[in-house]
């Protein structure tokens, strides 16, 4: 038997239940992963225990934009593990922050803020190197 555990740090929330949505962005095959699935009709699936940290920058974290959050960690997983390209799938992830905010009470001025935020600043959390690196304990 194994003594010592591997994890990775940075989460603040973790999926309770299996959540899915539709959404524009569809593969050109489906993406299956440990807890993330995209189909290429564009059902995304987060499978409950899922961990996400949220909103970034200077976003507070709220109920309105808690969903938006972590559709768009989803993606912007899948872009950072090679399965979406950045090229083809950062903007509507993006664009999908905006439009998720807004149906769920973010003012529309402040949605489109956050867009622009995630266009500037966005980058890094789709780089492959900045992927969550794993820790090894004790």
């Amino acid at each position: 038997m194994a003594r010592e555990i591997k994890y990775r740090s940075g989460y603040k929330y973790q999926l309770a239940e299996d959540y899915t949505v539709r959404i524009s962005i569809k593969p050109a095959a489906d993406i299956d992963t440990t807890f993330v699935k995209l189909s290429s009709g564009g059902t995304l699936t987060i499978l409950g225990g899922y961990a996400w940290d949220g909103p970034s920058g200077p976003v507070i974290d709220t109920s309105r934009n808690m969903r938006a959050s972590l559709v768009h960690d989803a993606l912007y997983q899948l872009i950072r593990n090679r399965k979406l390209t950045r090229k083809a799938h950062k903007n509507p992830a993006d664009r999908l922050f905006q439009k998720i905010c807004v149906e769920d009470g973010v003012p529309r001025p402040i949605a489109l803020a956050y867009y622009h935020g995630l266009r500037l600043g966005g980058n890094p959390a789709v780089d492959p190197k900045n992927a969550r690196e794993v820790h090894t304990a004790p």
